[in-house]
């Protein structure tokens, strides 16, 4: 068998009878002594080189391989993932203050719900909403407020005027309280609530805490401590704000915390106006100004 590798030598004397033989189409090129001419595969082949390694090498070029070619050209390397946002974290060590706040606040919503008989005209109770509406008018502010402007514009003694004007000062500094905590915490009324409540201002929208209630508390403690009354009556003062605090709720303004809390803020704004009592001695100017008018 003819070897294949020719040197360059060996080639060129055979090149003349190359020449002389292609006119025969399609037959090989025949070199010296009948031998046929090939062009070598290993003459640019460097000495010493490995056909098995260089097709390795070859193979492992990331080129080379399956699916190694990128889909698309090369630029910025893609953002991490931002942050979860916050309702969508889980807390897998949640603190003992924590669980007791998610439970009372599923508890409230669920009494506050079933409580809400009241909410709408199809309701369980809806033939008592009309009752439940005059209700919330007895507590409401303005009502309160012109209410006491009234009395105290009529009163002709000192003694008179000095209840009226604390009780003036008290509903005043309620309005500016509820108004306060409620554009800080900002919780939402319950989902049953209807919007059709007695003059309602911009506030007005959210539930904690609940006015009526701290009202309540506050007038009535009031009228316990500064008027003379009957039984009968300091009873019915009492009754009044339980009942006005429960009404909240069965017209669905508000959750049973809502109330609740307000009930404990008026009971506690009471404390602070019988401490900063206004009377004759310490703010004279207000009661002077009062009687000139």
């Amino acid at each position: 068998m003819p070897s294949p590798r020719r040197s360059a030598e060996g080639r060129a004397m055979g090149a003349p009878a190359a020449s002389n033989n292609s006119s025969s189409p399609g037959s090989p090129a025949h070199g010296g002594g009948g031998r046929f001419e090939f062009q070598s595969l290993l003459s640019s082949r460097a000495p010493g080189a490995d056909p098995t390694c260089a097709r390795l090498r070859a193979s492992e070029s990331p080129v080379h391989r399956r699916g190694s070619f990128p889909l698309a050209g090369p630029g910025p390397a893609p953002a991490p993932p931002g942050p979860l946002p916050e309702e969508a974290r889980i807390d897998l060590n949640p603190s003992f203050l924590g669980i007791a706040l998610r439970s009372l606040l599923a508890i409230d919503l669920w009494l506050s719900k079933k409580l809400g008989v009241c909410a709408r005209e199809r309701s369980a109770w809806g033939s008592v909403r009309p009752l439940m509406k005059l209700l919330e008018i007895s507590g409401h502010g303005i009502p309160w407020l012109l209410g006491t402007l009234y009395c105290l514009s009529q009163s002709d003694s000192w003694a008179g005027r000095e209840v009226l004007m604390n009780l003036l000062f008290a509903l005043l500094l309620d309005l500016l309280l509820v108004a306060l905590i409620k554009g800080l915490v900002r919780r939402r009324r319950p989902a049953h609530n209807q919007m059709d409540m007695f003059v309602t201002l911009s506030v007005d929208k959210y539930s904690f805490p609940s006015g009526h209630a701290t009202r309540a508390a506050l007038v009535s403690r009031f009228i316990l401590n500064h008027l003379v009354l009957a039984i009968p009556l300091r009873v019915l003062a009492v009754l009044w704000a339980f009942i006005l605090g429960l009404s909240r709720v069965m017209l669905g303004r508000h959750n049973v915390t809502d109330v609740a809390f307000g009930f404990l803020l008026g009971y506690l704004q009471y404390s602070i106006v019988d401490y900063c009592w206004l009377s004759p001695h310490n703010a004279p100017v207000l009661f002077v100004l009062w009687s000139q008018q």
